[in-house]
This record gives C-alpha cells, sequence and structure tokens, in this order.
C-alpha cells in the first residue's frame, strides 16, 4: 500500500466505526432504561465478564463504572466456571459481553446466576441469540460490519460495546448525583485528583517557614527574611499579625531602578506593595492557581477571616505537588 492508500484506510476505518456508534442512538430505550434501573438499585456490586476482546472491553467498562459511583469488578467467564462464581452474590447485577450472544464460557454459568437470582444484562450483537433471551435485559450492540475488511478482527463491535458501556455509566452517574469531588476521592493519585483534593492548607508555608516581618523591619531585614525562607516574597505584619503588605524580587527590581537605596536604612514600609492579592486556607490549591496565572504572580499570603496572617503559597509549590 501506498501512502494515499494507507490515509484512505484509515479514514474508512474511522467512518465505518462512527456509522456503528450512531446506530446505537436508536437503541437507547426502554430496555437502556430497565438496565439502568437494575445497576442503580444493585445493593452488591455490577460484575462485568466477557471473553476475548469483549472481555478486555468488559475490563475497561467495569474499571468506567467503578470510578463513577457504581461499584464493579471482572470477572473472568472461564475462571468463574472453575471458581470464581462465587465472587457473585444475589445482591449483585451481571452484565454480559459477547458479540455473538453464544460464548460457551458466558452461557455455562448463565443457569447459576438465574440460580443466584442476580439480573442479567447481556450486551451482544445477536439479539436472537441464546444469551439475548436468557438475560433480564438485551442491549443490542450489533454493527453492519466489522472495520477489519476481512470481516473478521472485532473492531467496529468492540468500539460500539465500549460506546453502550460508556452510555450506562455516565446516565448512572447523573441519576446519582455524583460530583467531581466524588470523582476526585477515587482518584486521589492522578493530577485530576489533586487538582479537586489539595487544599491550600494542605500545601501553604506556615510557623517557622513562612515569610514574615513587621512593618518596622528594614530593607535588609527583609532581604534576610527572603533569602532563609526561599519564597521570593515576604510578608508584612503589623504587631497584631494583620497582613499590611508584601515584599518581593520584583519590589526589589523596582527599587533599584529608582536610584541608590540604602537598604540598611529604608524601612519595608516604604518599599513594600500595598496592593496584594490573599487566599484562604480552605479554597482549593487549583483555585490559587487560577488566581496566580490572572493576577500574573507568583506567591499568595494565605490569610484567616480577621486577615491575619497564617501561611504563603507560591507557584513552586503548586508544581511540585502535581496541581499544575
Amino acid at each position: 500500500m501506498n501512502h494515499e492508500q494507507i490515509i484512505k484506510m484509515g479514514r474508512a476505518v474511522v467512518d465505518t466505526e462512527a456509522t456503528a456508534i450512531h446506530a446505537l442512538k436508536s437503541r437507547i430505550d426502554d430496555q437502556f432504561i430497565r438496565a439502568c434501573e437494575y445497576m442503580l438499585h444493585c445493593q452488591g456490586r455490577i460484575v462485568v465478564t466477557g471473553m476475548g476482546k469483549s472481555g478486555h472491553i468488559g475490563g475497561k467498562i467495569a474499571a468506567t463504572l467503578a470510578s463513577t459511583g457504581s461499584p464493579a469488578f471482572f470477572v473472568h467467564p472461564g475462571d468463574a466456571s472453575h471458581g470464581d462464581l462465587g465472587m457473585i452474590t444475589t445482591q449483585d447485577v451481571v452484565l454480559a459481553l459477547s458479540n455473538s450472544g453464544g460464548t460457551d464460557e458466558i452461557l455455562t454459568i448463565v443457569p447459576l446466576i438465574k440460580r443466584l437470582g442476580a439480573p442479567l444484562i447481556a450486551l451482544t450483537g445477536n439479539p436472537g441469540s441464546r444469551l439475548a433471551s436468557e438475560a433480564d435485559v438485551h442491549l443490542d450492540v450489533s454493527v453492519e460490519r466489522e472495520a477489519c475488511p476481512l470481516g473478521l478482527a472485532p473492531t467496529s463491535s468492540t468500539t460500539a460495546t465500549l460506546v453502550m458501556g460508556d452510555a450506562l455509566a455516565i446516565s448512572l452517574l447523573e441519576s446519582r448525583g455524583f460530583t467531581s469531588d466524588d470523582f476526585a476521592l477515587s482518584h486521589p493519585g492522578g493530577r485530576l485528583g489533586k487538582r479537586l483534593l489539595l487544599h491550600v492548607a494542605d500545601l501553604m508555608h506556615s510557623g517557622d517557614s513562612l515569610p514574615k516581618i513587621n512593618r518596622r523591619a528594614s530593607l535588609a531585614e527583609a532581604l534576610v527574611e527572603m533569602s532563609q525562607k526561599g519564597l521570593g516574597m515576604t510578608t508584612v505584619v503589623d504587631d497584631n499579625g494583620h497582613l499590611l503588605g508584601i515584599f518581593t524580587d520584583g519590589d526589589l527590581r523596582r527599587l533599584l531602578d529608582h536610584g541608590k537605596i540604602d537598604i540598611q536604612t529604608l524601612n519595608i514600609s516604604d518599599g513594600m506593595s500595598h496592593r496584594f492579592t490573599t487566599i484562604a486556607k480552605d479554597r482549593l490549591a487549583a483555585e490559587a492557581l487560577q488566581l496566580m496565572d490572572s493576577k500574573r504572580i507568583n506567591a499568595l499570603p494565605v490569610v484567616d477571616d480577621q486577615k491575619h496572617l497564617i501561611g504563603a503559597l507560591n507557584m513552586h509549590d503548586l508544581l511540585r505537588a502535581g496541581v499544575v
């Protein structure tokens, strides 16, 4: 195949699978509602099973369900008939995937699932199959043709099954009122979880690591504080700990641009910025990032309701935490 033919084939695959997905829209019907209701009212877990490529798709569907508020796991049908069927209880709902609807390994365990009384939802490409007829709910994921030119490799059929699984998972998510906070709780290790779970209080510098000087301090004392604390800034407070201003590397450059200064005698109150942005400790770290970006600043003092200084946060803290 030359380059033009390769591109043509690639685009034909996309078109074929897009057509298969589009055909699913008319099948989001009463059977789909029944499937959602079974899973929504499930007191146990949603058990997904499938062989071969359907099994790989089943694993992804189970993972998507679990991460969007519908506890689920995947069971290999071959293993199920050799002991793992004990993982399925009467409180569960079984979601079985088979393009043909005649997969022997699944059909072998269907009577046992029925005996347990666990609702069986089948996704097949053959509405007239045995699995479809045995199921409490059947969702039709048949496709006109596979994207494979030989019509053999599962392509359009696996894509259609995956999309139907996503439709179920997201419909359940909405029905449960699942929020971004809920999503973060099941994704604490990823960047998304950090953006949704980490608060300013988790990252801010406080206590001895907080750069802070009194309003009567000299510029020299401010520079020492900035050097020791390493945040590129220092806060300036009154005797009661109220935040009065901040002094940054940029403020120092502006002072130097204006001519000679005596760092020993210049009072920090004469060089600090009186206009500054603050944030509360209970705000999300992602909000602090958005605030810094919008204000084009690299550091934020953290204050309480009475404007007492309690901490400081800079862009490097967000970078290290993986929020950025």
